[in-house]
């Protein structure tokens, strides 16, 4: 089995998976993706892109000189490519698996919206007369 994508690797793939693309190009790629939850800084994403190198999953595409400054394009490999679709297929089952135990719960739960017993692990909660050994951030247990 092979070990999941980091979230950035994941959206670097993502980003390459339509074109090849440049280090600035990228970097505004994958803050869109993420909906601007993950914006990688230079020194991030060039260490990223030549592990990814190094890994087979990219190659450098091409050099352009733009205002006098070099542009290095890279793609995604064949490898690259089925690393992706292996990473998206896993990620749509674990999606899959969390929607079907939410609409679970959601099914489960009383209408007055108190804990249910199967929400304690088959216990009754409400009947524990011991306060809870854990407190969340709160007072919430």
């Amino acid at each position: 089995m092979v070990a999941p994508l980091r979230e950035p690797t994941f959206l670097i793939l993502t980003a390459l998976a339509r074109t090849p693309l440049h280090g600035y190009g990228l970097i505004t790629e994958v803050a869109e993706l993420s909906g601007g939850a993950l914006e990688l800084r230079p020194g991030t994403l060039y260490g990223a892109l030549d592990r990814l190198t190094d890994d087979g999953l990219v190659i450098l595409d091409r050099e352009e000189v733009v205002d006098g400054r070099a542009r290095k394009y890279y793609r995604l490999t064949e490898r690259g490519d089925a690393a992706l679709r292996a990473e998206t297929e896993r990620l749509r089952r674990t999606v899959q698996a969390a929607t079907r135990r939410l609409a679970d719960r959601a099914r489960l739960r009383p209408a007055d919206g108190t804990a249910s017993a199967s929400d304690a692990g088959g216990r009754d909660r409400r009947r524990r007369s011991a306060p809870p050994a854990i407190r969340f951030a709160g007072g919430a247990s």
